[in-house]
């Protein structure tokens, strides 16, 4: 029975809603003591550089035989509940986990003019590259809402090249298509609480690329933002070479291309994620193409998928998923 057929959320958290709000602020993330993370910089191939949090390992201990990479989702970091869930899960296991930053989400604003988005797989593909080096096993990676959208472009760019590099992709709760999850979280209660809580960190970080690369964008426009469809219109869309936010959403979203994976690759979104409509996610079938698998529970809000005894974990989640990307190559 797979993690889709059994996963239930706790009676005392109904709604996407709940199950969303609770995993990130008060569900337990790891197991016993914090997970311990080591920082490491690394100079870009633009002369900028990006923050990669690796899980430290006991002195004299063994050579891990697996690599788990992780990408967090829109201004989350290796601090983010799932993060430190999914390291928590690798360092039980024995295993090597690396979380890098995308670029200004690990507490100092990076050089460049550009910062992330959606459908950012080169960046993907050259962190991928860089880790694969390191290591003596093909990495299995992990992307959380955006950094799946992006880590699913990745695999479907590379094509027959990514088995190379990655043994095997999963995408938890990815925004795949983003004009559906644009507008989902632009409206009602998702604007009030979810929008700006997202805007409330990303307009100062755009604010201060502003200052260092003056003219980058308009000020005043910026400020004035209030959903995250006008935020990308500003800013993500023309400084990372999109025309506008239709374009950007339209060009980044990874739904479009799933039949185009070469490598084992998991889709798992709950049916009631409030960010991700589930009448916009695909169903089982040849557009998923042959190396794609869904998990579609019907609970868990988005990135949430918390468990009793209470106050809740958020650790089953990715024990499942860690599960599949060992057994699916």
């Amino acid at each position: 029975m797979s993690f889709a057929q059994r996963y239930a959320a706790p009676r005392w958290l109904p709604g996407g809603n709940l199950q969303t709000i609770w995993a990130a602020t008060r569900s337990r993330r790891h197991l016993g003591t914090p997970p311990p993370l080591q920082r490491e910089r690394w100079t870009t191939p633009d002369g900028d550089f990006i923050d990669v949090d690796h899980l430290r390992r006991p002195d004299g201990a063994a050579p891990p035989v697996q690599h788990l990479v992780l990408f967090h989702g829109l201004e989350g970091s290796s601090a983010s509940a799932y993060a430190q869930a999914f390291a928590s899960i690798a360092q039980a296991r024995g295993w090597a986990c690396s979380v890098p930053h995308f670029r200004g989400c690990s507490g100092e604003i990076n050089r460049a003019p550009r910062a992330y988005h959606s459908g950012d797989f080169e960046e993907i593909g050259w962190i991928l590259q860089r880790l694969r080096e390191r290591s003596a096993a093909p990495l299995r990676v992990v992307g959380v809402s955006l950094g799946g959208n992006a880590l699913l472009r990745w695999a479907q760019e590379a094509g027959e090249s990514a088995a190379a590099t990655a043994a095997a992709v999963a995408a938890v709760c990815a925004p795949i298509d983003l004009a559906a999850a644009g507008r989902a979280i632009d409206r009602g209660f998702n604007r009030q609480v979810y929008a700006r809580m997202f805007l409330a960190t990303m307009k100062p970080r755009a604010l201060q690329r502003l200052q260092r690369h003056p003219g980058l964008f308009d000020r005043e426009r910026l400020l004035a933002a209030r959903t995250l469809y006008e935020f990308d219109n500003v800013f993500t869309a023309p400084v990372h070479g999109f025309r506008d936010t239709r374009d950007y959403w339209a060009r980044a979203s990874a739904l479009p291309h799933l039949a185009r994976i070469r490598i084992p690759a998991l889709l798992l979104h709950a049916r009631n994620d409030p960010f991700v409509p589930a009448a916009s996610l695909p169903a089982a079938g040849a557009a998923l193409g042959p190396h794609v698998t869904l998990w579609r529970p019907a609970q868990g809000g988005h990135v949430g998928f918390p468990q009793a005894p209470w106050p809740g974990h958020v650790l089953a989640m990715p024990a499942a998923v860690v599960d599949w990307l060992q057994t699916a190559a």
